[in-house]
């Protein structure tokens, strides 16, 4: 038997390479749409833990919430945001769009400035 989790999956590069032409822009994609799907799970989870939030922290106040507690455990049992991440752009449930040549030109060379007055 073999020591690798049985939570790692395999992917073939040729997958990712679909949609974009090159692993390397798949790649890029895949983590910006990771981080946004981090992002929005954060703010789900914080926005579910403030509820329990208390305004005065004294020690007699300060006790175990199972809700609580359950909650943070259930947010840690989530597949990772990069799996998702994944899953979607492969399903092809990721926009993105390519900048043209004009639009990249227009972006490497900077306006000259405005005279004051």
């Amino acid at each position: 038997m073999s020591n690798v989790p049985n939570t790692i999956i395999t992917r073939d590069v040729a997958n990712l390479v679909g949609a974009t032409g090159n692993v390397y822009e798949s790649i890029y994609l895949i983590g910006k749409r990771s981080r946004q799907i981090a992002s929005k799970q954060k703010e789900e989870i914080n926005n579910k833990l403030s509820e329990f939030t208390v305004g005065v922290d004294n020690l007699e106040e300060v006790h175990e919430n199972r809700e609580q507690i359950e909650l943070s455990r259930n947010f840690e049992r989530m597949p990772k945001p990069s799996i998702y991440a994944i899953e979607e752009f492969i399903e092809g449930k990721v926009f993105f769009r390519k900048r043209d040549e004009d639009e990249m030109a227009a972006a490497a060379i900077p306006e000259e400035p405005k005279p004051r007055y």
